[in-house]
């Protein structure tokens, strides 16, 4: 069995210790990707293991723009970016580097790329068309969705189905995201494919303070929305 297969099948197993002491004896298999392009290093990450991807890329004898952004590696990152075109390439799943630094949690790399040129309304070059906003969204990345507000991001744009970051603060009852966004002009009010609004979303989960966010209510003293009526 070929160890870059083999590196796949620990990961899924979440072998730390195995793929440890498989990367011990081959530290080549570090530099292994799936079909796609996609790294082991990236795979781990995407499968929630910061640690198994940091073992891999101890091992790597380089990262590229998009595990360096990922993993919040500023000087490894700083050396991609000199290629002027590293800060707005995608990866071979179709994401920039900004995407993935606001989907990880990694502001300073965010603040690196944006410094660089990297653009806040590239949509994802996959069926997904996330925008980096998209990411923070999702991620509940409130520090990198301000970051990108603040330059610009378009708070009401539309990915796949016709989400916008709004929705998925709602979906996730990111109370502080929602506020945010609704501050830099997100719409309450926007429906996404299914129809479904801010507010049907909130309803759905049962988040009442989400709720009387996008409908435009106080909350009351007992943290519930307010009776008061609407004319």
């Amino acid at each position: 069995m070929k160890d870059s297969q083999r590196c796949f099948e620990l990961l899924e197993a979440g072998d730390a210790d195995g793929l440890r002491n498989l990367l011990a004896d081959d530290s080549g298999a570090a530099e292994t990707r799936d079909a796609s392009g996609v790294s082991l290093v990236m795979h781990a990450l995407y499968r929630g293991r910061r640690d198994i991807a940091e073992i891999v890329a101890g091992k790597k004898k380089e990262l590229d723009v998009f595990e360096a952004a990922s993993l919040g590696l500023l000087e490894r990152l700083s050396e991609c970016l000199k290629d002027a075109s590293a800060a707005n390439s995608y990866s071979s799943d179709g994401f920039t580097a900004l995407h993935f630094a606001c989907y990880f949690g990694q502001p300073a790399s965010a603040r690196l790329l944006l410094a660089k040129g990297a653009r806040v309304d590239a949509a994802a070059a996959n069926p997904m068309r996330v925008l980096p906003l998209h990411s923070a969204a999702s991620a509940r990345n409130v520090e990198g969705a301000r970051l990108l507000l603040e330059h610009g991001a378009p708070v009401n744009a539309r990915q796949h189905g016709g989400w916008a970051p709004i929705h998925a603060a709602a979906q996730n009852g990111d109370r502080a995201m929602v506020e945010l966004l609704l501050k830099y002009g997100a719409d309450p009010q926007v429906s996404n494919d299914e129809g479904k609004t801010p507010a049907s979303i909130a309803r759905e989960k049962g988040s009442t303070d989400i709720l009387a966010l996008v409908e435009g209510e106080g909350l009351s003293p007992n943290g519930l929305p307010s009776l008061s009526p609407r004319y």
